[in-house]
């Protein structure tokens, strides 16, 4: 086999699975691990994978799905700098809740690797986890959105019933002074039931999303703990949230604040002092 074509089945085969261990790697394509090593040296440079504790975790293209393709690139940049913020406040050894959100993805991709309990009904972010031998996870089925790949309706909602976790982490389509908003209705049943489960409720929504209201109203903004959104947001929603008492954490790239910042009532800090 040509290196070209070992580098691009090793890169289909972590593509597929989201993680995949060194060892397993270098058995299925028949080569040393530090052959693979080398190779995903490679794929790293291009932004394609990134070797991680363990194996080697996909970075590149999130998955092609017709709900992640309609919302288009150019947004992309600003999930991940909100998902860079968001695992700040994942700590290890965490049980965490995660839905079938674009922003919940990226997420997810920068937590593969790390010791974590992980409760999920999205197959795409479960397929990150599958993997994963530093993670436990816990999959809730229901009926699932070919759309979306995540699992709403009773049956989830009814597992969702016997699950407790520390943090429940959601991607909203919409955001304005009446609170959160989700564009289905089983979505947002759903996604009430994961706030119930939760000691604290973590919303990764883009700037784009603020000053809007979608099909479904979810909750208001105080049944929030922690709302994380990327430096395009106003100081007047940063002054309406610090009113509400949900604390805001500002991804990077916010020229006044350039190491991210957390509002909170009145006062604003920043991160990293």
């Amino acid at each position: 086999m040509l290196a070209d074509q070992r580098r691009q089945q090793l890169l289909e085969m972590v593509r597929a699975r989201g993680f995949a261990p060194l060892p397993e790697l270098a058995r299925a394509l028949s080569v040393s691990e530090a052959t693979i090593r080398r190779d995903v040296g490679l794929l790293q440079e291009q932004g394609a994978a990134s070797r991680i504790h363990g194996g080697v975790l996909y970075t590149g293209a999130s998955p092609k799905l017709p709900h992640f393709d309609a919302l288009g690139t150019g947004r992309w940049e600003q999930k991940r700098a909100i998902a860079s913020k968001a695992v700040s406040l994942v700590e290890d050894g965490d049980t965490i809740l995660l839905d079938g959100g674009s922003t919940t993805y990226e997420v997810a991709r920068l937590l593969v690797g790390r010791p974590l309990h992980v409760v999920t009904n999205s197959l795409p972010v479960a397929n990150l986890f599958a993997s994963d031998t530093r993670s436990d996870l816990v999959w809730i089925g229901g009926n699932v959105c070919p759309r979306t790949g995540v699992a709403l309706g009773p049956y989830a909602e009814r597992m969702l019933a016997t699950v407790r976790v520390r943090k429940t982490i959601l991607s909203v389509a919409a955001v304005n002074e009446e609170g959160l908003y989700n564009n289905n209705l089983l979505l947002v049943e759903t996604e009430r039931a994961m706030m119930r489960a939760a000691d604290e409720v973590i919303v990764v929504a883009d700037s784009s999303k603020f000053g809007h209201r979608s099909l479904t109203h979810l909750c208001g903004l105080d049944a929030v703990n922690w709302l994380v959104v990327d430096s395009g947001i106003d100081e007047g929603w940063k002054a309406t949230l610090a009113r509400t008492g949900v604390r805001l954490l500002v991804a990077d790239g916010d020229p006044a604040f350039p190491n991210g910042a957390v509002v909170k009532g009145s006062e604003t800090t920043k991160t990293g002092q």
